[in-house]
């Protein structure tokens, strides 16, 4: 059944009309077409207009738009954070075109289909739903709220450094930041058959590290052993061959104790008895999954390689970008060693390209928590509510140096099968899990 049989939602439609503007970030700036970003943001103002118009806005380091809405009195603010930039959607093989955003469905499975669905542009449309409704409804927070829109979160992220840099310039340190982040999920984590909202007090660090190897080339029909790009592929296996310990984090301690309270049977008693089976849990999650394995050890995966410009000439300088995502509780440099230890070729050279720390830890407890874990349960009945590590980077890092409760929280009930379109083929999003979203950020709202 389309959409043209089902009751329009004006709601739904606003969030097509965001997909429809192809905000796409790219490594290169230039290749970006920031005549689209200008159209988006002209968009915004068209679809909510209570907003924008009672709201103060600036628009800061070169897109990143940035809303104060106006408290009753004083008081440290809240600031809610989205994105609006989306990665390119080159891959072929989409179900639907990936800026058409179709929606199809039935039955509670109706969807919206499209880049930016989920990561970012549904997060940042069900805020905007909630806050235009509110402020339409004669509403006011009782301190400052924030909405702080970047515009390149998915590359460059120095929108939100120059957020940051304001507020350290006019003093605002805010009590709470809440971010895209985990979300409600289920079948995650074993032995627990409840939903469970993951959300991220933490984060890990992020490097781009580039091996490279220089050797002499040459034509293609008289090719040299040892080559350039034999000894890079011999230092990628030695990476998948030797990968960092694995280890438990405090955040993810309290993650594994938290849950180990509602999981079942024999595996119920030994999560609650994390700290005792610290090095045997790690171990496992190691093996469960990609996503387990994540939680407990830094990772690398090999994102781009580069070697010669012509099929019939030998590589002179072969070349390999390690994506790194560092667990909390090590560091850049202790990732870079053990990328060095772990290949053990003085021909292979190690060099960091860009990084970023692990973020600091920010509190699974006290008011501020509560308030928003009360505003996920009230809106997920029977969800419980974790800490646990952000496994991607996020905006919200740079705010953790002039507040100590950053969370990253998606509201939105999601799949696997959801949550394996993030940056790939057929992103969508499901109308009623949107709908969840507005309900989340209303309850919130009237919280902070």
């Amino acid at each position: 059944m389309s959409h043209a049989e089902e009751p329009i939602d004006p709601a739904v439609e606003r969030l097509r009309a965001m997909i429809r503007v192809p905000t796409v970030s790219r490594m290169a700036p230039a290749l970006a077409d920031e005549s689209e970003f200008a159209r988006f943001r002209a968009l915004l103002a068209e679809l909510y207009p209570l907003v924008h118009s009672r709201l103060e806005l600036e628009v800061v380091g070169g897109g990143t738009l940035l809303f104060r809405w106006a408290g009753r009195s004083p008081g440290a603010p809240a600031v809610l954070m989205a994105h609006y930039d989306v990665v390119p959607a080159d891959e072929p093989g989409w179900t639907h075109d990936a800026f058409a955003a179709e929606l199809v469905g039935a039955d509670g499975e109706q969807r919206v289909w499209g880049r930016g669905a989920i990561d970012d542009k549904g997060m940042l449309a069900v805020i905007l739903e909630a806050v235009e409704e509110s402020v339409g409804g004669g509403f006011q927070p009782a301190s400052d709220v924030y909405l702080s829109f970047g515009h390149n979160e998915e590359t460059a992220g120095d929108g939100a450094e120059a957020v940051v840099a304001l507020f350290v310039e006019r003093g605002i340190r805010p009590r709470l930041v809440l971010d895209e982040g985990g979300a409600v999920v289920e079948g995650v984590f074993p032995g627990v058959t409840d939903p469970i909202a993951v959300v991220g007090v933490t984060e890990k660090g992020i490097a781009g590290i580039e091996l490279s190897v220089a050797k002499t080339g040459g034509h293609a029909s008289t090719p040299v052993r040892n080559g350039a790009t034999a000894r890079l592929a011999r230092a990628i296996l030695q990476l998948e061959k030797h990968p960092p310990r694995a280890s438990i984090s405090a955040p993810t301690l309290a993650m594994i104790q938290t849950l180990g309270a509602h999981a079942h049977g024999p595996l119920g008693m030994l999560f609650r008895r994390a700290s005792t089976f610290r090095p045997m849990l790690a171990a496992a999650f190691a093996r469960l999954g990609p996503e387990t394995e994540a939680m407990v050890r830094t990772t690398r995966a090999v994102t781009r390689l580069s070697g010669s410009a012509g099929d019939n000439v030998i590589a002179e300088r072969a070349t390999a970008m390690v994506n790194v995502r560092v667990s909390v509780g090590s560091s850049v440099a202790e990732a870079t060693n053990d990328i060095r230890t772990a290949v053990d070729d003085p021909a292979v050279s190690v060099r960091v390209a860009y990084s970023s720390e692990p973020a600091p830890v920010s509190r699974s407890e006290g008011p501020v928590w509560r308030l928003l874990s009360d505003a996920i349960t009230d809106t997920f009945p029977g969800t419980i509510v974790t800490p646990y590590v952000m496994l991607q980077a996020s905006d919200s890092r740079h705010f953790a140096a002039i507040s100590d409760g950053v969370y990253r929280f998606l509201p939105f009930d999601l799949r696997a099968s959801e949550r394996a379109t993030l940056h790939a083929i057929d992103e969508s999003i499901r109308v009623s899990t949107y709908r969840g979203g507005i309900a989340f950020f209303r309850r919130l709202l009237r919280a902070l």
